[in-house]
């Protein structure tokens, strides 16, 4: 091979890693981000994914919570994740968790949201269920969880759901 060859081919090299390794650092980044939060299908009885998780960073909370960004950024958040749930094929549900840069944003949020007709509950630090929705905060983290639908299980559902999400919060 000659030098010219060489040069090409520790090139094409350098440039093979190096995308292995970007994808590698972004597929850790993705891991991180908040898919480590949600319970798979089926670990929750009764709940079953239903679409993609999706994760804004702080500086594009706009992109998910527009016009209640400003609130969230003064508490210190550092990104959301979300993803939506199925219960029984009967109950949608969007799953919202905080990440919060630290325990007292968490509950500067969950203090500054009316809690319309929720009653308190054991869960996490702090937690309100109403009809439709559950919302905790457990550390660090708010965790918000609201169902479309209104049943006679909707209320126990969000709470099954709220605990498998709190158990891997604490890992």
């Amino acid at each position: 091979m000659t030098s010219v060859g060489r040069v090409r081919a520790r090139g094409v090299l350098l440039i093979t890693i190096g995308i292995a390794l970007l994808l590698g650092v972004a597929c850790k980044r993705q891991s991180g981000t908040g898919a480590s939060f949600f319970p798979a299908s089926n670990q929750v009885a009764g709940w079953a994914t239903a679409g993609e998780i999706r994760t804004f960073e702080a500086a594009d909370l706009w992109k998910y919570i527009d016009g209640e960004a400003e609130r969230y950024l003064k508490a210190g958040v550092q990104r959301v994740s979300t993803t939506d749930y199925k219960f029984q094929n009967k109950i949608d549900a969007t799953v919202d968790v905080y990440t919060m840069g630290n325990a007292e944003g968490a509950g500067t949020i969950f203090r500054s949201e009316p809690a319309v007709d929720g009653k308190p509950i054991q869960l996490g630090d702090a937690a309100r269920l109403s009809s439709q929705s559950l919302v905790f905060r457990k550390g660090r983290f708010l965790v918000r969880i609201v169902a479309f639908e209104e049943s006679a299980e909707t209320q126990q559902a969000l709470l099954q759901l709220g605990r498998g999400i709190e158990l891997r919060l604490a890992r």
